[in-house]
């Protein structure tokens, strides 16, 4: 029963590996014995990262690219496969919202930032389009066995103030991750999967300031997601790797279009 949970011998690249949450998703692929992509926008973090796992014995390669620019994506795939020969895996996990994607309370709806609502939207769902067409096609094309996994959220399928372009742009990748499971079925049958992890809240960079104080309290926004979720806490981000890992792995070869719910039982409370 263990070696379908094991990613040894698997080649699976992350999105947004440079971010709070990519730190545990690489990790977990590591310790279940992968060999990871670390792709991002920040050279520095993505080559520390590398550097620190490839220093304890596994393996890593720094790829640095913006997910919105194929050429960029093309040149990190090429030099991941140079690097290892194969691509089993990926990790959509690039994505977030930006302050010119919020709109707040005093603010008038009927003036809000579209195009900043817009570049935020692109931000998750074409952030994750693009490099499954680029490293995607990789894994297709070598005839085994294959997982795509996207980063959902609670903004997916439910209404979450301030933030419309995140919440669009999830929603958007939700469909999007059932209709491209159902087309690869149709085309590779199971040798390449899709699913979805839709984590709950967990404190990133960009929402610490949204849910925390300086003292460590909860703003206002904080009080009421924790109100929400029955377990009365934010999660951790090795909380996500057990569920990232089966999804990758074989352990969960007759699973797709699915989205796994990690939030403490966020998306199931209805607050009374």
């Amino acid at each position: 029963m263990s070696e379908n949970f094991s990613l040894e011998g698997k080649v699976i690249v992350v999105t947004g590996g440079t971010g709070i949450l990519g730190q545990s998703f690489i990790d977990a692929i590591v310790e279940a014995g992968g060999t990871v992509g670390i792709l991002g926008r920040n050279a520095a973090v993505a080559h520390e990262r590398a550097a620190a796992i490839n220093a304890r014995g596994g393996k890593a390669l720094a790829l640095v690219a913006d997910v919105l620019e194929e050429d960029q994506l093309r040149a990190a795939c090429q030099q991941l496969v140079q690097a290892y020969g194969r691509i089993d895996g990926l990790v959509n996990a690039a994505g977030g919202n930006a302050p010119d994607g919020v709109l707040n309370p005093d603010e008038d709806v009927f003036k809000m930032n579209l195009e900043g609502m817009k570049r935020v939207m692109d931000l998750n769902i074409w952030g994750a389009i693009r490099p499954t067409q680029v490293f995607g096609e990789v894994i297709a094309q070598s005839g085994r066995r294959g997982s795509i996994v996207n980063i959902s959220s609670m903004n997916s399928k439910r209404a979450i103030t301030k933030v419309l372009g995140y919440n669009m742009g999830k929603a958007a990748l939700d469909c999007y991750n059932q209709w491209f499971a159902v087309e690869m079925a149709n085309r590779y049958g199971d040798k390449l999967r899709m699913n979805a992890l839709a984590p709950g809240f967990f404190l990133t960079e960009q929402n610490r300031n949204l849910l925390t104080t300086p003292d460590g309290g909860f703003t206002a926004r904080g009080e009421l997601v924790i109100r929400q979720t029955p377990f009365k806490r934010f999660g951790h981000p090795d909380e996500l790797k057990g569920a990232l890992v089966w999804l990758l792995s074989d352990a969960s070869q007759f699973v797709t279009g699915s989205m796994i719910c990690v939030d403490g039982g966020f998306s199931i409370f209805g607050g009374v």
